[in-house]
């Protein structure tokens, strides 16, 4: 492995010049520079990691939490684009990832004993329970922080417009006609929130009265929860003509409690999804949906976080919101206004 020696030997300078060289220091020749950077980049010269983080006071290293109650891990249909966009900026800017988690070898931890055991610059916090002590711990902390989808106080944000993507839907079920809409979301966080006032505020739009047992919670990316309840409505003496689903993949579970009951998707019952998977554009029907920019808003949370690292002093902690756009399909019928 190429040494700072090395170089220094090859341009016949000293090593303190060539360190000043590599970390950009400016009480050196430009033509000197200009020397020890190209010979260092030809023989493939590579700082080493600890050495740089004691002379840079950064590890060039970001943390990300997420963590999923449903276990889909790193093929969660959602989250999966989130991190892919996390890590693209991250390695455009020469940041490195680590996953954070509570546990060192066998011992449990906080998230943040874990993140000073792994030296990380910051954390984007992807997918978490906001009120769980350790992650209220971690954004209190001096690390850097950004979080997405939820709001702190003197914190980062990056959030997709849930409650535009909900009232866009329900303008789009009632151009088609539809009058009785319901809704089966997902626990109750912030996301959820949002989203259901955009939908009484798109509902209150068309004059459209929701009965409280039309408004059912489910957990998002559950296919099993949302079947059983898709099914407990379809059994209702009056039934919905239109069923808003968590998320795209929970959807799976109420088109099978729509099949079980012998009807059909529009003709008899119409459905609508959220996030905008690929999973939704392939099934039969193509499902109406409100899709994300997921890989967006991957790729903002890590570049605001990089900020936030590289100028702690002017950066701005503020919230970006990351917009969508309707994906219609073929699962809300036409029905005459009623």
């Amino acid at each position: 492995m190429v040494s700072i020696k090395d170089i220094a030997k090859r341009c016949g300078v000293s090593t303190a010049t060539v360190s000043k060289a590599l970390n950009g220091q400016p009480d050196i020749g430009e033509e000197t520079r200009e020397r020890i950077l190209h010979l260092a980049d030809e023989l493939g010269y590579m700082a080493n990691a600890t050495a740089r983080a004691l002379k840079t006071n950064r590890s060039y290293n970001i943390g990300v939490l997420f963590v999923d109650p449903m276990h889909g891990g790193l093929a969660h249909e959602f989250f999966s684009t989130v991190l892919d966009g996390i890590r693209s900026e991250a390695e455009k800017h020469g940041y490195d990832i680590t996953f954070i988690n509570n546990t060192v070898g066998q011992r449990q931890t906080s998230y943040l004993q874990h993140c000073r055991y792994r030296g990380v610059d910051g954390v984007v916090i992807a997918s978490a329970d906001f009120n769980d002590p350790m992650v209220t711990e971690l954004v209190q902390s001096d690390l850097p922080v950004v979080t997405i989808d939820h709001i702190f106080n003197n914190r980062i944000s990056v959030m997709s417009d849930n409650m535009q993507g909900m009232e866009e839907l329900v303008r789009y079920a009632a151009s088609k006609g539809h009058r009785k809409i319901a809704i089966i979301h997902g626990e109750l966080t912030g996301v959820t929130r949002n989203r259901l006032t955009g939908f009484h505020r798109a509902c209150e739009e068309f004059g459209i009265t929701v009965p409280k047992e039309w408004i059912r919670e489910s957990v998002f990316h559950d296919p099993a929860s949302c079947q059983r309840i898709t099914k407990e409505l379809l059994a209702l003496p009056e039934r919905p003509t239109c069923i808003f689903f968590p998320d795209d993949y929970s959807w799976i579970g109420g088109y099978n409690a729509i099949r079980d009951a012998g009807l059909k998707v529009p003709q008899d019952i119409s459905a609508v999804g959220y996030d905008g998977i690929p999973l939704s554009r392939i099934m039969s029907p193509v499902l109406t949906t409100w899709r994300q920019d997921t890989e967006k808003l991957g790729t903002i949370a890590a570049d605001r976080l990089i900020e936030q690292i590289e100028h702690p002093r002017t950066v701005i902690l503020d919230r970006e919101i990351v917009t969508g756009s309707l994906q219609s399909g073929g699962t809300v019928g036409e029905l005459q206004t009623r």
